[in-house]
């Protein structure tokens, strides 16, 4: 079983990814409205696998025996500007997500919870990951400046992402 302190802050962390899902799922619908369907398709699946996340601690939460309280989620943006702007706010959104799951560690660790550190590794990796990703579009949308045919290019790129295999 885990902590009060640690069950509250993994239901918060839940949360922000149902939030994070959101805001990915308002990027789609963005970029598929601008005509960009490649990005949209890059932005639904983030969506997807934000889900995922959300699900990740729901289950583990679950399986520690503490309830799972789902809460409001904010309203996310709807108008984000050009791609290399939504990627910029892509980032500096993974970012957050990292400082909070690294917030989560340090919880575990000062409570000597090593389930839930050992759970919450999957989640260090993935940030990894995903910041790499995200500055990996940046430096792509940098070095084509926003030109047409640059843009169609990673529009057709980003396309071609596919679903996350895992499912909630």
């Amino acid at each position: 079983m885990i902590s009060d302190s640690m069950t509250k802050a993994l239901n918060e962390q839940m949360n922000y990814e149902f939030y994070s899902a959101n805001i990915y799922l308002s990027m789609s619908a963005y970029c598929n409205h601008k005509g960009l369907d490649g990005f949209a398709n890059w932005f639904y699946n983030q969506y997807q696998e934000e889900m995922i996340h959300a699900m990740k601690f729901y289950h583990y939460i679950l399986d520690q025996g503490q309830p799972v309280e789902i809460d409001q989620c904010p309203k996310p943006e709807n108008d984000f500007g050009a791609p290399l702007e939504m990627f910029q706010t892509t980032l500096g959104h993974e970012q957050e997500v990292t400082k909070r799951i690294y917030s989560l560690v340090d919880l575990a660790l000062d409570e000597r919870d090593h389930g839930t550190n050992s759970f919450l590794q999957w989640f260090v990796t993935e940030q990894v990951e995903e910041e790499a990703t995200v500055n990996s579009i940046i430096d792509k949308l940098k070095l084509v400046e926003g030109t047409g045919n640059g843009i169609f290019m990673l529009n057709n790129d980003l396309g071609q992402r596919q679903a996350p295999t895992e499912t909630v």
